[in-house]
């Protein structure tokens, strides 16, 4: 990376340097674009959201994405493969199971901790001249006119101006952009409480992905390195505060006694973290020459992992789009390309929020009528090829229903 004191005008300010904001300046490395990248935690510390001990459920369309980006020869060595899931419910008889050999496919997903693919994004931006990264660096203001965007930021005691024909807010879901500028969300609070872990189990657990519904919501096990389990645990804040406070063989005990002996007895447990679970929408993705991508734009509810692969879906279009004004020599921030970008990417996101919705809804109730509906339900998508086949479309994030644009980088074509 240059020097980034020299020249403050970029083509393009990404603000947000974890997963959704790395990830896009990575795609548009070789795009003769002046990008700055603005974050503002410090790298390879436990205070960056998107680097902690957490992992990521990538679909297998995702992993097309960063293939056609030349990103998943660097990430492929720290990624699990999910080859079956396993969907269940918990004191009831209802089980799908999805298969890569029905799908036909390497894998359905790919399991793998945020810290590496952070590690693995900037380590490839670090080979990029025309990027230049400011860590850590806080936004105070930001303002736009009809041909650029100008931000403020401080890094360290000093504080410089930053002009682009474009700006990308990628700062998550307490996004300072969409403050400054005053765009809204809306909120559907679940009222439950993620507690994530990683154990290991006494069984192998041969890359299968299990996600068992409980009536406190759903507990999801994914296959991960070295045979441990990252551990999605969906509670009610009291149910969370109260296994969060257990040592380590009472917590495990716990577990067990919620997910059974399938995996044979859990061995160890790694650190616990709790994370408060909402569906969030912001108001518009677009607002003159700004675009609102990842978790700034929209946050869901972890049940099926959908949460990253939805950002970098949006990251292979506005991309694309990007790449196809700057080689015809126009405005990369012109209205008329967020508003195609703002449109194309609706029908999708509105697909995984009922998706995601729809799960947490009728799988997080003891209601019996409601569990007797469920398993029926389970049952029926596991004997329907055609109901089976759309749901793992569904997870592997290839979903080309009516009005869903496919990405080059989604069709494993480069920008």
């Amino acid at each position: 990376m240059p020097d980034n004191q020299t020249d403050n005008h970029f083509d393009l300010i990404i603000i947000g340097g974890g997963l959704a904001g790395a990830s896009l300046a990575c795609a548009l490395k070789h795009a003769s674009l002046k990008i700055a990248v603005v974050e503002a935690y410090p790298l390879n510390t436990d205070s960056q959201p998107s680097y902690d001990d957490r992992t990521v459920a990538l679909s297998y369309g995702s992993r097309c994405i960063f293939d056609s980006m030349g990103l998943w020869p660097l990430l492929e060595p720290y990624a699990e493969a999910i080859e079956t899931i396993h969907i269940s419910d918990r004191g009831h008889f209802g089980v799908t199971r999805l298969t890569k050999q029905q799908e036909e496919v390497e894998a359905l997903g790919y399991v793998l901790e945020n810290r590496n693919i952070g590690q693995q994004l900037y380590a490839d931006l670090e080979t990029a001249e025309d990027i230049s990264l400011f860590c850590p660096a806080v936004l105070s203001t930001l303002k736009q006119d009809a041909k650029r965007v100008s931000v403020e930021v401080s890094v360290g005691a000093q504080a410089q101006t930053l002009t682009a024909s474009l700006l990308v807010a990628a700062d998550g879901n307490n996004s300072k952009v969409m403050k400054l500028m005053a765009i809204g969300s809306s909120q559907k609070d679940y009222r439950q409480v993620a507690l994530i872990t990683n154990i290991t189990p006494g069984k192998k657990h041969d890359n299968v992905a299990y996600e068992r519904f409980t009536d406190t919501g759903p507990l999801a096990f994914l296959p991960m390195k070295e045979n441990r389990c990252s551990v999605v645990w969906t509670l009610t804040a009291q149910q969370a505060e109260y296994l969060y406070a257990l040592d380590e063989t009472d917590f495990l005990q716990q577990l067990q006694q919620r997910f059974g002996y399938r995996l044979g007895q859990f061995k160890k447990v790694g650190v616990r973290q709790l994370y408060p679970l909402f569906l969030q929408s912001a108001t518009q993705m677009v607002h003159g020459r700004v675009a609102i991508l990842g978790n700034a734009a929209h946050s869901v509810h972890p049940v099926a992992g959908q949460g990253f692969n939805l950002a970098l879906r949006d990251i292979a279009l506005l991309s694309e789009l990007i790449v196809d004004n700057s080689r015809a020599g126009k405005d990369i921030g012109a209205p008329s390309l967020l508003q195609n970008y703002a449109s194309l990417r609706e029908d999708d996101i509105k697909r995984v929020y009922r998706f995601t919705d729809a799960l947490v809804t009728t799988f997080s109730n003891n209601i019996k009528a409601v569990a007797h509906l469920r398993s029926l339900s389970l049952l029926l998508v596991d004997v329907l090829p055609d109901l089976k086949h759309r749901l793992a479309i569904q997870s592997m994030g290839l979903n080309t229903g009516s009005g869903h644009y496919m990405t080059r980088l989604n069709r494993g074509m480069p920008l």
